[in-house]
């Protein structure tokens, strides 16, 4: 089991930029994928972002791609989501996510280990 903390959300203006981060725990932490999901008022859970732990690309939801970056600190344990361009559909509960494959992330599969999500705010 792996243990997820998410933090960084907050109220932020259209353009503007956030970064969340997701500290994981658990001496298998490394074994996992990591994604970040988002879930709007009245809307299912969706894939945002995911990456391997291991490095190597991201990968992204077109409505995200070219403004969001998925990166990992292996030795913080921390994957982070920076938001640039910021729109008003973004505002959404944002949610970490540890599973065993990178592609069941990028499909959107909602399994594995979760935070307790952290609120994000994009004013127009």
């Amino acid at each position: 089991q792996v243990q997820l903390v998410e933090s960084g959300g907050g109220l932020v203006q259209a353009g503007g930029s956030l970064r969340l981060s997701c500290a994981a725990s658990g001496r298998t932490f490394s074994s996992y994928a990591m994604g970040w999901f988002r879930q709007a008022p009245g809307k299912e859970r969706e894939f945002v972002a995911g990456i391997n732990w291991s490095g190597g690309s991201g990968y992204y939801a077109d409505s995200v791609k070219g403004r969001f970056t998925i990166s990992s600190d292996n030795a913080k344990k921390t994957v982070y989501l920076q938001m640039n361009s910021l729109k008003p559909e973004d505002t959404a509960v944002y949610y970490c996510n540890a599973q065993y494959s990178i592609r069941t992330i990028m499909t959107g599969t909602l399994g594995g280990s979760w935070g307790q999500g952290t609120q994000v705010t994009v004013s127009s």
